[in-house]
């Protein structure tokens, strides 16, 4: 069984990446703001949550543990 053990702050940082980039793609299919806002800041946190993908899956890869217990 694979166990996955992740400190406090590497767990926010993994989900905050992950939700900066919904948030990015969201705010890109929306209409609520105006089309310029919408897109720069779409476009910046997309951006942001494509950079910060590698980071987190290496954080998620190291704090990965197999044990054989049944």
């Amino acid at each position: 069984m694979k166990n996955l053990a992740l400190s406090l702050p590497t767990f926010g940082f993994v989900v905050g990446t992950r939700a900066a980039l919904a948030f990015g793609v969201a705010l890109l299919v929306s209409e609520r703001i105006p089309p310029s806002q919408r897109r720069a800041l779409g476009y910046a946190l997309l951006a942001f949550g494509a950079v910060t993908t590698v980071p987190a899956a290496r954080s998620v890869i190291a704090g990965m543990t197999t044990s054989n217990h049944l």
